[in-house]
């Protein structure tokens, strides 16, 4: 069967995935020219998103033929950046017929006439290019590393526990779990732990955020301009921005602005503040931050969580105290912090986000803006409006859910087929200039960890009792490190930058919060684990083609999934150019697995079973892959220090892990 159209391939779409305003964009379609089967005409039906009327445009018959088939082509202007819906209208001896979007990119006459996607984002967009290559690492500030630095001002009513505590999550008297529970982690800590993170590979600090607040997740900002007593002071802050600078490292903030806490300054329900609070009075200067409906006990607050009141982000007050010249944003750029991520970024306007990116780029232009989104940021749809994120002027890049899930459904359910498209759709609708630094994550304070998510029977519609048993046993534990060595592979290789949760690097395992927020176990690390991942950022650090190299579908069936990333400037696979390539094997067995010719003279990097990378190991494009193991291969002169070194050592069967009652080493 003729192949008529496919948006991903370049012959019949000049442009790959998203173009900037102002392209030209040649598209081509294959179409029948058989007696019985003539095409006598087709078009182009390009409609921008929510607009009533579609633009036309006509395609012109070539002089080019192909098995029974003629090429039309037609040249279509992407003036106004926006999203845009596509399909073809084909005239035939048979009538005139929907060309449509079906599986993989690929046209089909009929069907469910779905439309292509067309992303067009504001001509010199583009996005701070020195986080291109490197890795994220999360941190949750009370849970990562305590200095036992004296701190000052802390309230009386914060629980300290010793560190190897089971974080807390019964619920009180009054059915609330309130998060009062802390191990002490701080600033210092992190600031004592940057050559760790330096030697891991790390180049960006993300933390979860550090404001004042009366939980240790401290979500529920209590004061937007002070660093949280327990955490340290702002000149701890200044250092640690200092120290990491140094190691070459940046940092980024956590940025909750569509609520605060009700036990804040600026709604001081609790009446913890000298302060005269929005909850305590109609004449409070901080009233019109919040929306309520009957004042003071009925207000808009964040999922019906009493104690979050919602803010609202349309009042001028509020934001020029989050974005105005001397605002919040601004104060801890200048401090020392290199950007934001904005918390459930889907329910911040675009307006707000506009002045957030603005004001965050007048005061730094390298600085990043990027948001929590779970599902596909270029058509996103929240509140009955679609988003415009990735058209220019607000995020840089988004917390890569997409590809967390694709990969986690590959390697716990074995998914192949699916993997590649749902990498190729992200890919095919985000600017290039977001896809190359996306923040690609296998695990996050809102999810379990990896290798608990990988190894463990699934927590979907278990209760807190129920995680709060679960330990992996000794098989799990082993066959979830040779889960997530495969994961992190292909994280860690996919376009983006791959982002650590802390503590996944060592093997932590715990299901959703707390669970997951456990303090690092410093005297508990799978060092075979830690070592892989160490391997993997020295990949980052030495392979360009991982900075902004294109992304090549290979192949995705059987349990094993193959692509390359090769050079900008090759957009198909040629021999002879720089390129990696990864070959997964989720099976039991091993696979040799014959790439194709274009990718046949490559050597073996390395397998994240273990070993030494051999240069000799691929004999005319087949390579051994053993069961359960991403190998990693390349051409390239960047490649060869990678040749005959080892890349980590398989220790003895480690001795039994309970993730709880540790300690952390100075």
């Amino acid at each position: 069967m003729a192949q008529y159209f496919n948006s991903r391939d370049q012959k019949f779409k000049s442009k790959y995935g998203a173009v900037e305003a102002g392209s030209v964009i040649t598209f081509r379609l294959l179409l029948p020219d058989e007696a019985g089967a003539v095409t006598h005409s087709a078009s182009l039906r390009m409609q921008r998103d929510g607009a009533e009327n579609a633009t036309v445009v006509a395609f012109s018959k070539t002089t080019h033929k192909e098995d029974g088939h003629s090429w039309w082509e037609c040249a279509y202007h992407a003036e106004e950046p926006g999203l845009y819906w596509y399909t073809f209208s084909v005239d035939t001896d048979y009538g005139t017929a929907g060309l449509y979007r079906g599986a993989y990119g690929n046209a089909q006459f009929g069907g469910l006439e779905a439309a292509w996607q067309l992303t067009v984002y504001e001509k010199g967009y583009s996005t701070p290019a020195e986080l291109k290559g490197g890795t994220i690492y999360q941190i949750f500030p009370d849970r990562f590393y305590c200095s036992g630095t004296p701190k000052e001002k802390v309230p009386a009513d914060r629980e300290l526990q010793s560190w190897g505590s089971t974080p807390k999550w019964r619920p009180n008297e009054k059915g609330e779990v309130l998060n009062q529970d802390y191990l002490g982690g701080d600033l210092n800590g992190i600031r004592e732990k940057l050559l760790y993170l330096k030697g891991l590979g790390v180049s960006v600090l993300y933390l979860n955020p550090i404001f004042e607040a009366h939980s240790n997740h401290r979500y529920n900002t209590a004061d937007y301009s002070k660093i949280d007593p327990l955490l340290g002071t702002e000149q701890d802050f200044v250092d640690l921005c200092s120290a990491a600078h140094k190691l070459g490292m940046k940092v980024i903030l956590d940025g909750v602005f569509n609520h605060t806490g009700d036990d804040s300054i600026y709604f001081n329900r609790k009446g913890r503040y000298p302060s005269v609070g929005a909850y305590q009075s109609e004449d409070s200067p901080y009233r019109d931050w919040y929306c309520f409906t009957e004042w003071p006990d009925k207000y808009e607050s964040w999922w019906g969580f009493q104690t979050l009141p919602n803010v609202n982000e349309g009042n001028p007050e509020y934001i020029d105290f989050i974005t105005g010249e001397n605002g919040i944003i601004a104060k801890w750029l200048r401090l020392g912090a290199d950007g934001w991520r904005l918390d459930v970024a889907d329910e911040l306007p675009d307006s707000f986000i506009r002045k957030i990116h603005d004001r965050a780029k007048a005061v730094k232009p390298d600085a990043i803006v990027l948001g929590e989104v779970w599902e596909d940021a270029s058509n996103k749809v929240a509140y009955s409006e679609r988003r415009q994120y990735l058209l220019g002027h607000e995020l840089d890049s988004v917390m890569n859910y997409p590809f967390a899930e694709a990969v986690i459904d590959y390697v716990r359910n074995n998914n192949a087929e699916a993997f590649l498209e749902r990498i190729l759709t992200i890919t095919e609708n985000y600017p290039k200039p977001v896809v190359d630094i996306l923040m690609n994550l296998l695990g996050t304070h809102d999810t379990a960890r990896i290798l608990t998510r990988l190894a463990g029977p699934s927590c979907e519609y278990q209760d807190r009792e129920w995680q709060s048993r679960q330990v992996l046993s000794a098989d799990e534990y082993e066959h979830g490190i040779a889960m997530e060595k495969l994961a992190a592979t292909l994280q860690f290789t996919l376009p983006g930058i791959p982002s650590i949760y802390y503590g996944d690097e060592i093997g932590m395992q715990g299901y959703k919060d707390p669970f997951n927020r456990c303090g690092f176990t410093w005297d508990s690390i799978r060092t075979d684990l830690q070592s892989w991942y160490q391997w993997l950022t020295g990949l980052r650090n030495a392979c360009p083609i991982l900075k902004e190299g294109q992304f090549v579908p290979v192949s995705g069936a059987s349990g094993c999934v193959c692509y390359a990333r090769i050079d900008e400037d090759h957009p198909n696979v040629v021999p002879h150019a720089d390129a990696l390539v990864v070959v997964a094997n989720n099976n039991p067995h091993s696979v040799t697995y014959h790439l194709p010719p274009a990718l046949a003279d490559v050597h073996l990097l390395g397998t994240s079973s273990g070993g030494a990378a051999d240069h000799e190991a691929v004999h005319g494009g087949a390579v051994e892959v053993p069961p359960f193991t991403c190998a990693v291969l390349a051409r390239g002169d960047w490649s060869a220090p990678f040749f005959g070194t080892v890349i980590h050592k398989i220790p003895a069967p480690a001795k039994k892990h309970h993730w709880w009652n540790r300690k952390p080493k100075a």
